[in-house]
């Protein structure tokens, strides 16, 4: 397994994440430790989770994911082996139980998540403290097209990094990070770090795969000019780069079989598109889902991978990604497809 820098910080983290937000929902303690113990067997020493998770979030599972987490990291006494990563909310209506639907990017609130995070993790330290989504009115989870508010009530960004410095200094979090951010957002984070002497952002985790390759556009090359890369999380595209839901098959179990909500990579472009990409893995010789996690790690502005499965078999088929090397037709075949039909799931 290769590791990889994390920002600019002292940090490694393997090339693989195992991203943890079906445990919970779509898993339980033991087959969530199931999962854990091979990931780290295999060599992944990254592992990502939130507060808000399991995923679709409920109040009846929220913290589960990161209870899960803990009561494995307790029963195996492996803190020292693993690079924790976790998220803070930003605000949401959608989340009305979270500390009474007033979750917002401020000091109240940032303090209240990372210590509730911290009991059910039990741990006294988070590797890496991530936003999970910004404050501010703004683009992410699929949405296009900018509207720029009329008034603009959001924490400003200089509040919540000043927190996240305190927080650090503590020693309960060693480094920050973005996610589901925008190239505005994540260059103004660097710029207060570089001027007003506060945490630099170390990764941006946001959606990459070759159904959405958005960050291409706007945020790759600030990921690789100022060190700062990304983890991307969705690579597969809730499993659709598997192949597995194609011609309309809803196998039982799967996470879109489960959940109608999943539905932003299941439009007819991206299924032509998937499509294609099953058929090139195929005449490669390739699992489609193993071509599929091996481009995105391949990208030179990606950190880490955050893979994620609901039984092992489908785990141990994105651990070996890891070891594929794709050749040169596979890659350019992966080019025609894109530009054909680019980006076809946002």
């Amino acid at each position: 397994m290769d590791h990889r820098r994390l920002g600019a910080s002292d940090i490694e983290v393997s090339a693989l994440c195992l991203g943890t937000m079906t445990f919970g929902e779509q898993n339980s303690e033991a087959e969530a430790h199931a999962q854990l113990d091979r990931a780290l067997a295999a060599g992944i020493d990254f592992i990502d989770t939130a507060e808000i998770y399991p995923v679709p979030p409920r109040a009846e599972t929220q913290g589960l994911t990161e209870t899960y987490v803990g009561s494995w990291l307790a029963s195996r006494r492996c803190r020292d082996r693993v690079i924790l990563a976790t998220k803070v909310a930003g605000p949401g209506s959608w989340l009305p139980y979270l500390r009474g639907g007033g979750a917002r990017l401020d000091r109240r609130n940032i303090e209240a998540a990372l210590d509730a995070s911290l009991r059910r993790l039990r741990t006294d330290y988070i590797d890496l403290y991530q936003l999970h989504w910004p404050d501010r009115e703004t683009n992410f989870f699929g949405k296009l097209g900018y509207e720029h508010p009329q008034e603009d009530h959001s924490i400003p960004l200089r509040e919540t990094l000043q927190v996240l410095a305190d927080l650090v200094r503590a020693g309960k979090i060693r480094q920050v990070g973005v996610s589901n951010e925008t190239p505005w957002g994540l260059t103004q984070c660097l710029q207060l770090a570089e001027h007003q002497g506060l945490p630099r952002v170390a990764s941006i985790q946001n959606p990459y795969s070759l159904l959405n390759r958005t960050f291409e556009i706007g945020l790759a090359e600030v990921a690789l000019r100022e060190r700062c890369g990304l983890l991307a999380y969705s690579p597969l595209a809730f499993g659709v780069l598997t192949g597995k839901y194609l011609q309309g098959a809803r196998p039982p179990g799967a996470r879109l079989t489960l959940f109608e909500r999943f539905g932003r990579y299941s439009n007819p472009q991206a299924e032509r598109a998937t499509a294609d990409y099953v058929a090139l893995a195929r005449a490669q010789g390739l699992d489609p889902a193993q071509m599929a996690l091996a481009w995105v790690a391949s990208r030179p502005f990606v950190t880490s991978c955050i893979i994620g499965a609901t039984n092992l078999e489908q785990l141990d088929t994105n651990l070996a990604s890891a070891d594929l090397r794709l050749a040169d037709e596979a890659i350019q075949g992966i080019e025609e497809i894109h530009t054909r039909q680019p980006n076809p799931g946002p």
